[in-house]
């Protein structure tokens, strides 16, 4: 082994020590004391076995047959997923060929952050994790599985999965990825257009129609980004079929990988004689392995928040000090979009993860002992699956296709991986500089604070930034709300279209607050920005009596507070951006008993609302709802104009 790799191996075995004894120590008792099949009531398994009449004679008389779990993210609305549609149908087939069965246990939501990119959906984009984790353990939780597969492909939907699936690590299972899209309209072409689009010079049909030709079928988008980062990592964990990763969907290769992982399954189980626990396949070892792999490939910043996460969930503590370690020593041996020109497809043409999964273990930067689903160790995940004849076999990648997308471990395109941890007085980040030109790593310039997204983009309107400057973005991240990565939002019809914030041609943007560079406008954000800085959002005033001051008269307190609140909301920003509502008339004062006075002036337009249209502070829930929160005007509720 590599002595950094080696070095911080230890140091996260030694840190994870007694939570990760005491995760070993929970999949042991629940391998024993799990209410499986046998020791489920009559009635129960009645339940559970009521709507697979094909396979009921099997599940009631062999409860030593393995009965596989199908967890699913499937929907139609997201082409990565829609691939999924008959997975089931078809894995139940591949079941009954080694005698086992196969339910669908559940499923989870599945959102996607290219729909919802610069749009108030995107805030829940890092919080959809935890409710796919959640219904993962929902789905895995009536004890009548032995085992379970796992669909899912995107960003927030296959950390979601281990995280829930870890909580029953007892059992054996399988991640099962549909495949990316073949390559549609070059990435040089489509920012051409959308270039084109910013300056005035495109309609919005054009490009409509050039997103689309990029976008264009079933399949995870073929750049590689957080998606098929996952994808990555799920292959250098071993938790996949060797070389599954970036099998285009639809083919015969895809098929037999499928058909191959449900074999599988069904002999990793408890009576199978090769049992291999989930909880045991992610070990210490297979997280440093998903770091490495993320640092030699330039994957997605994001995986520094899921990564972690995962690691959690099976007793294992790593943080950010480990992959700047790592990074340090681990070779980038890939150039993918947007670390490059290639696809994922061009990717794979050249080697894909075979190819860098060889060259890190003969370099010594990966982990080959680790327990793996396909049954040796990691050296089995170094070989390129194919189809010879009818038989699916693997075989040496060989050397690269394209020297330009991989490269051996002895000639990297960069002798670290690119990732580095920045601390100064505006906080603590993390950057990829391998995404980054050699000549931009460092920007001397003015620094510019925003405290919202839309004024931004008024600045770069405005010709406030044309020149070199460094963008500070205020109140974004997991901590404040979750992970909206910002980005250029396509103008809807009817509006003047805007610029990349990015800016012209010869002039630098530096930006800090998400992984993308760009502004977000809301669409249901209405005003100029002075307006917005001075809008006081009433789901946020305090309420009066909190006040601790001694004033001499209640009313004179309440103004008073509305005021001082007022300035402080403007010079924090809080009076503004994804939280803010549009400018509203203020309800008229209130009269003795509740009663409301001036019943035909600025009142007249407000209405009571019920507690469940408040939508207070998250993870509190107030006690009390001040006056401007119970009250608010009808036109809140409708899309039209106030």
């Amino acid at each position: 082994m590599n002595p950094a790799v080696s070095a911080v191996t230890d140091r996260i075995i030694e840190r994870s020590r007694p939570s990760r004894q005491a995760y070993l120590a929970l999949i042991e008792r629940e391998r024993e004391t799990w209410v499986g099949r046998p020791r489920l009531g009559c009635a129960n398994l009645a339940h559970a076995y009521a709507g697979t009449p094909e396979d009921r004679d099997t599940l009631t008389s062999q409860h030593q047959a393995m009965n596989i779990g199908i967890v699913t993210a499937y929907n139609d609305m997201l082409s990565a997923h829609a691939v999924y549609y008959r997975y089931p149908e078809l894995m139940k087939v591949w079941a009954r060929e080694v005698g086992a069965t196969a339910q669908v246990a559940g499923g989870v939501p599945a959102m996607c952050d290219g729909v919802t990119q610069g749009y108030p959906g995107m805030e829940l984009s890092l919080f959809s994790r935890d409710t796919i984790a959640l219904s993962t353990a929902i789905a895995l939780s009536h004890g009548t599985f032995e085992g379970a597969a796992l669909l899912g492909i995107c960003d927030k939907i296959v950390p979601g999965l281990l995280m829930g699936a870890l909580r029953f690590g007892h059992l054996p299972m399988v991640l099962i990825p549909g495949g990316p899209m073949p390559s549609g309209l070059p990435n040089k072409a489509k920012a051409a257009v959308r270039e084109r689009f910013a300056e005035g010079q495109a309609t919005r049909d054009e490009l409509l129609d050039a997103e689309i030709q990029a976008y264009h079928s079933q399949g995870t988008c073929t750049f590689y980004g957080t998606a098929n980062t996952n994808q990555m990592m799920m292959e250098v964990m071993g938790l996949h079929m060797p070389g599954a990763a970036f099998v285009n969907p639809g083919t015969k290769l895809r098929q037999e990988l499928t058909r191959a992982a449900v074999h599988r399954l069904a002999a990793i189980g408890t009576h199978g004689g090769d049992y291999r626990p989930l909880g045991h396949c992610v070990d210490e070892r297979a997280i440093v392995n998903a770091a490495v792999g993320l640092l030699a490939t330039g994957g997605s910043t994001n995986h520094l928040l899921h990564v972690p996460a995962i690691a959690r969930a099976a007793g294992i503590v790593i943080d950010w000090e480990d992959f700047d370690r790592l990074s340090a020593a681990v070779p980038l041996l890939a150039r993918v979009y947007p670390n490059g020109s290639a696809d994922v497809n061009g990717f794979e043409a050249a080697g894909g993860m075979p190819f860098v999964i060889r060259e890190l273990l003969d370099a010594g930067y990966l982990h080959r002992d680790i327990l793996t689903v396909a049954g040796g160790d990691l050296t089995d995940y170094g070989r390129k699956p194919a189809i010879e004849g009818e038989t699916l076999t693997w075989a040496d990648p060989g050397a690269s296709g394209d020297d330009t997308i991989l490269r051996p471990a002895a000639q990297p395109f960069s002798p670290d991986g690119g990732m580095r941890i920045l601390q100064g007085n505006i906080g603590r980040a993390c950057i990829k500089v391998s995404a980054v030109e050699r000549e931009r790593w460092v920007i001397e310039a003015p620094a510019r604070v925003f405290s919202d997204q839309l004024d931004v983009l008024e600045a770069f309107r405005n010709g406030e930034l044309e020149r070199d400057v460094v963008v500070v973005v205020r109140f974004q991240g997991p901590r404040a709300n979750g992970m909206p990565e910002l980005h250029k939002l396509t103008p809807a019809a009817g509006r003047t279209p805007e610029p990349r914030v990015q800016g012209r041609a010869g002039h630098r943007r530096s930006h800090v607050g998400g992984e993308r560079q760009g502004a977000v406008c809301d669409p249901l954000l209405a005003g100029s920005a002075r307006e917005r800085r001075h809008r006081v959002d009433p789901r946020r005033r305090p309420h009066p009596r909190r006040c601790g001051n001694g004033h001499a008269d209640r009313a004179g307190r309440r103004r008073r507070m509305a005021r001082a609140h007022a300035r402080d909301a403007a010079r924090r920003g809080d009076g503004h951006g994804p939280r803010a509502v549009r400018p509203v008339p203020r309800p008229g004062r209130r009269g003795g008993k509740g009663r409301q006075r001036d019943p035909r002036g600025r009142g007249a337009l407000a209405r009571r609302v019920t507690p469940d249209l408040f939508r207070g502070p998250p993870n509190r829930t107030p006690k009390r709802i001040g006056l401007a929160a119970r009250w608010m005007p009808e036109q809140v509720r409708h899309d039209g104009e106030c």
